[in-house]
């Protein structure tokens, strides 16, 4: 009997102790961001900041209270069997936001050991305490759900999520509330921040929405604690730094942030999510806090709204010391991407934005764009004798649309296009290149292989098949890639190369001379009679002769103006840039795929940064091309998530990573040469 009457109390009070927990580090993720150096941050928060109960929402609880009070006189309530008690305060732990913060960096601190401590030893009071006959007998009374707080006149309450049984007694709470956050559902707060203990009686909440409950020996904190990669011991770099040559350092983060019309769009695909983290004016404090924490130097973000973008993004960009460039998709989209690099560091060559969409072909009739630029680093003082070569970064946001390879494949095309001509040099040779973006597929899917290896034989392939998004092979009919991808018309060969760069035109030239074509009436192939031709005594029987002022033959004369001939393969496209990923697509100590993204509660990695590489001699490994660093070493990158660590946070978006994709990062090193040796 008293082992039951135990679990009955220890049950809800550890859910109700975790519960409480969670609460505490959200209102620490608030008092930070009220705490962050940028006058931007801190004027969107502070206009959600202090706001008051609305008045239906405080009548609400009122009646709650006096509903409560009457169903259960002071005199008949059951007994309290122990009390929590937790104080938040805005003046502990300084450091990192919450989302980079290890839990054991947190229960370091004074005041959270403190807390843990005294709830650890209230619980231990609670199971060693044994139930009297009439507790024990209120016990089939109360409602499933546990008033935990009373603060003079203005009430709120915490929601323990809802049980099988009956739970004992209500534990009083002193909490000093510094903000409120709307997207933790289970603290609602009113005006007063000064409380009085008191004892009151539980009562029913009706028609409340929870989140997913969370498994209670993980919190959010250490779901999603992201470790940096080190990549800078890896023999190649290792070899740099042994021939003492210097390297310009950078970091790169490429982030899908999920725009806000969008999301109104698509409710039904974030039906997870409570409706309040969903809210620009929530999200936007996380994103911008998560951007400034890793303080990359250049940034590529894809759906980008724009006007959001000209006025709260690239204001605050600049402040953060940003040079940015945005290109809004085609038609009538509210979204695009933008391309922000740090002016300390680099400096602007070319800008190259791209629109995919061309009238009148149907394989690129549709509004996705990207951005190309040509960007020079900015050396140190005390480098005035030395180089570094300049540095192509493009961004993109591919077609979303599983069904639709070919068009995916042929706006891939374009964009590689035009980084061959950004990003080629007078001598024939490529400038290092970092290509960013949503792709819109999977890891070795054609598409991917395609930007990897550098090739692809794509004729007769399903048009499904190219992302690896879904496998529609079950349908009777599917479109398949037909050879020529594109027609001519569009100046694109199957090398991705402009027409123009792959045989540049003279000006003033004609298709063909008459004086030439009339060279061929008479040459000998012309003059001879075909065997099967039937004889005419009079018609077939004679050679022509040529006439003395006739032109010579065609083998004697060259045509000064030839039209240059572009060669289309038999359904395969190529490229040249040598591209390799930062990521791996495999998390070894978990043994698990990497996730950037996670639709309708299904993990994938649609999201990339790929860079220059060279290419390994007769190297191949599984019809993967092997790579290694060249002029643009890798140095390092954060570490991505799996699918069932994210299932663990509620997928994407949650409370603490406000898009449905996760950032990319990357650190990467340029070799700095000196100016004798010239920079390629």
């Amino acid at each position: 009997m008293i082992g039951t009457v135990l679990c009955y109390v220890l049950l809800p009070a550890a859910r109700l102790l975790w519960a409480l927990r969670d609460a505490f580090f959200t209102c620490r993720k608030n008092v930070l961001l009220a705490k962050n150096t940028s006058t931007q941050i801190e004027g969107i928060f502070g206009a959600t900041r202090g706001k008051s109960v609305p008045e239906e929402q405080e009548a609400l609880l009122q009646q709650w209270l006096e509903e409560g009070a009457e169903n259960l006189s002071a005199s008949e309530s059951a007994p309290a069997v122990g009390k929590a008690s937790v104080t938040l305060t805005s003046d502990w732990l300084e450091g990192s936001e919450l989302l980079m913060t290890s839990l054991s960096d947190l229960n370091s601190a004074p005041e959270v050991t403190w807390c843990a401590g005294q709830q650890l030893t209230e619980l231990h009071a609670l199971a060693s305490s044994e139930p009297q006959d009439h507790e024990v007998t209120e016990l089939a009374k109360l409602p499933a759900e546990e008033t935990v707080a009373v603060a003079g006149n203005a009430p709120w309450a915490a929601v323990v999520p809802q049980m099988d049984h009956q739970i004992a007694g209500c534990a009083t709470i002193d909490v000093e509330v510094q903000n409120e956050d709307p997207a933790v559902l289970a603290w609602s707060l009113a005006h007063s921040a000064e409380t009085a203990p008191t004892e009151p009686p539980a009562w029913p909440i009706q028609d409340t929405v929870q989140f997913c409950s969370l498994a209670a020996e993980v919190p959010y904190h250490e779901i999603l604690w992201r470790d940096w990669e080190d990549l800078s011991v890896q023999p190649c770099v290792l070899e740099q730094v042994s021939r003492n040559t210097p390297l310009f350092e950078f970091q790169v983060m490429s982030y899908n942030i999920l725009a806000q019309d969008l999301v109104e769009q698509g409710l039904d695909l974030y039906l997870h999510c409570h409706p309040d983290i969903l809210n620009w004016n929530y999200r936007l404090p996380n994103l911008l806090q998560e951007i400034q924490h890793w303080d990359p130097d250049v940034l590529c973000l894809q759906e980008v709204q724009e006007n959001h973008y000209w006025e709260q993004l690239e204001p605050t960009f600049k402040e953060m010391g940003f040079a940015c460039f945005y290109k809004r998709r085609t038609g009538t989209k509210t979204d695009g991407c933008a391309v922000c690099y740090k002016h300390s560091r680099f400096q602007l060559i070319s800008l190259s934005p791209i629109e995919y969409f061309r009238p009148g072909l149907d394989i690129l009739n549709r509004d996705n764009v990207g951005l190309v630029l040509l960007l020079q680093p900015l050396l140190p003082e005390g480098l005035d004798l030395k180089a570094v070569s300049p540095l192509c970064v493009a961004n993109t946001h591919v077609l979303f649309n599983p069904r639709r390879g070919d068009i995916k494949l042929a706006q891939m095309a374009l964009l590689l296009a035009e980084i061959d001509k950004i990003a080629k040099t007078t001598e024939g040779s490529y400038y290092p290149v970092i290509l960013c973006g949503d792709l819109n597929s999977v890891p070795d899917s054609p598409l991917y292989k395609f930007i990897r290896n550098g090739e692809l034989s794509y004729h007769g392939m399903p048009a499904w098949k190219v992302s690896g998004q879904e496998d529609f092979s079950q349908q009777l009919y599917s479109r398949k890639l037909l050879a020529p991808l594109w027609p001519s018309s569009l100046g694109i060969t199957d090398n991705c190369q402009y027409v123009t760069l792959y045989q540049p035109k003279k000006s003033g030239r004609r298709k063909y001379s008459r004086d030439f074509l009339l060279q061929f009436h008479f040459c000998d192939v012309a003059c001879e009679r075909p065997p099967q031709l039937v004889l005419l005594e009079g018609v077939t029987d004679a050679k022509p002769d040529r006439p003395a002022h006739w032109p010579k033959p065609a083998a004697m004369v060259k045509d000064p103006d030839p039209q240059p001939f572009v060669p289309r393969s038999s359904g395969i496209i190529q490229h040249g840039l040598n591209l390799t990923s930062v990521y791996s697509h495999f998390l070894p100590q978990r043994g698990r795929p990497e996730v950037t993204t996670m639709p309708m509660g299904l993990g994938a990695t649609v999201d990339y940064i790929f860079y220059s590489a060279e290419p390994v001699e007769n190297g191949s490994r599984g019809g993967r091309r092997l790579y290694r660093d060249g002029a643009l070493k890798l140095l390092g990158r954060l570490s991505l998530l799996s699918e069932d660590v994210l299932l663990l946070a509620n997928g994407l978006p949650n409370p603490f990573c406000s898009s449905d994709h996760l950032c990319l990062l990357a650190s990467f090193g340029l070799e700095i040469s000196s100016l004798k040796e010239g920079c390629q």
